[in-house]
Parts: structure tokens; sequence; C-alpha cells
């Protein structure tokens, strides 16, 4: 097998016309299996979704398998032709769309992943139960939610196909909090201008109010504390505490 990079906790080989996805010590075997269920179910759908071929354990490390799918991701095509931004970001906010209008009904439920990430934040109760209570009057969707959608989770084939990857974090529910995460995430990369014409272009193709988007913010915020990252932990902080006192 070649190595081809690795990340925290984590390491992806090539072995023929595979992928080997293999985890350290710090990823359990439940969320190994889960993460493998969960893309199997998504399998199902029409999107373009690389298949599970297995789970092992190879030189001790549990790992998935799953088929190599030869292209770019978005990510690195947006740096390489920073003129198409705007044609990529289309396609990029398409796909989310078209993704969305799918149905996995055997997916957890995106509700209940966030109150448990509230739950488990180190905001105060007071905070907790704002966050709480604006999640619950949010509207209920069973939309298929990726969890962690951005450009470098897109792999685009020679041909133009798009397929989607890392399934680690997928539910069914709202569509918009969907959104935005991504929101966040390129406002964590420090890409500002980017995450405001994404979230413009998305409420513009959904119909969908900024304000909307904006009010599911600080659940949002608060669940991606729960990693516990110190360098993001004043970006989320304000993000939180955006929250309406009522």
């Amino acid at each position: 097998m070649e190595l081809i990079y690795e990340e925290a906790g984590k390491k992806f080989y090539r072995d023929g016309e595979k992928l080997v996805k293999s985890f350290d010590a710090s990823y359990s075997k439940s969320d190994i299996l889960n993460e493998a269920l969960n893309q199997a179910r998504v399998e199902e759908t029409s999107l373009n979704i690389p298949k599970i071929l297995a789970v092992t354990v190879v030189d001790g490390r549990w790992a998935i398998v799953r088929e190599l799918i030869e292209g770019e991701t978005l990510e690195s095509l947006m740096k390489k032709h920073p003129e198409k931004e705007d044609e990529y970001l289309n396609f990029f906010v398409d796909l989310q769309i078209r993704m969305s209008k799918e149905r996995v009904p055997l997916l957890g439920h995106l509700r209940d992943k966030m109150h448990m990430k509230i739950s488990s934040s180190a905001y105060p109760a007071t905070v907790r139960y704002d966050l709480h209570m604006r999640l619950d009057g949010l509207p209920r969707h069973n939309k298929l939610c990726h969890g962690d959608f951005q450009p470098s989770n897109i792999i685009i084939t020679a041909d133009g196909t798009p397929y989607i990857v890392d399934w680690s974090h997928a539910t069914q529910g709202n569509g918009s909090a969907d959104a935005a995460r991504t929101y966040l995430i390129f406002k964590l990369q420090g890409k500002d201008a980017l995450a405001e014409k994404y979230l413009n272009l998305f409420c513009s193709k959904t119909d969908t109010a900024i304000q909307y988007v904006q009010r599911i913010l600080p659940i949002v915020a608060a669940s991606q504390s729960v990693k516990g990252k110190p360098e993001e932990k004043e970006f989320l902080d304000k993000w939180v505490n955006v929250c309406d006192w009522q």
C-alpha cells in the first residue's frame, strides 16, 4: 500500500483501485463502524458516493476500505482557477441542494445530535438552555445533511462527475442547518468573502431568508465548540453569544 496523505488520527493509503482510511486509537470502534454504516446508507441515494468495500484492521488499526475516486477536489480547482470562483460556487451550492432533496430514513437525526453537543458544551446553563430552545423552535425536516459539506469533500473526476466523500457526520434534518455549518467552516478557514458569497447564493437559490440561517449559527457554533480547538474558541464564542435573550 502507498501512503497518500495523513491528518490528525488518520492515514490514507492507495491499494490498487481502493482507498484505505485507517484510524488511530483515539477513534472508537463504534465511531468507525458508524461512519461506514452512514456511507453505506447514503450509497443508496442517487448521489455519486464512493462505495464501501470493507471494514477491517490494518497493522493493528481499524480501517475503512472504499473505492478510490481519481480526480481533483473542488477546493483544489478553486485555488487553481480563482477566476472561476463564481462558477465553482454555483456548482457547489447546486450540489448541496441536490443532496438535500435525498431521503435516508435510517440515518440519525440532526436535531438529536445537536442537542447532545449543546449539552456537552462548556457554555453556562443559561446559554445552553437558550440554544436548546432555539433548536426546538426550528422546523422539523428530514433532508440529507452531510455535516461537513465543503469543497475539499467533493472530488471531480476527469469527465466532470462530482463525488461527495467523508460521510462520518451524516444525519437527516434541517438543510439550512447544514448550510449554516458550511458557512461557519468557510469563516473558520478565514474565507470571509467566500462565506458571505456562499450564504447569499444558497439563500437566493433556495428562497431562504438569510436571517433564518443566521438564527441557526449559534447552535452550529456551540456544536463546533465541543471539538475543543483553542484557536477556534474566541470566534465561536462570539457567534454563540449572538443569541437573543428573551
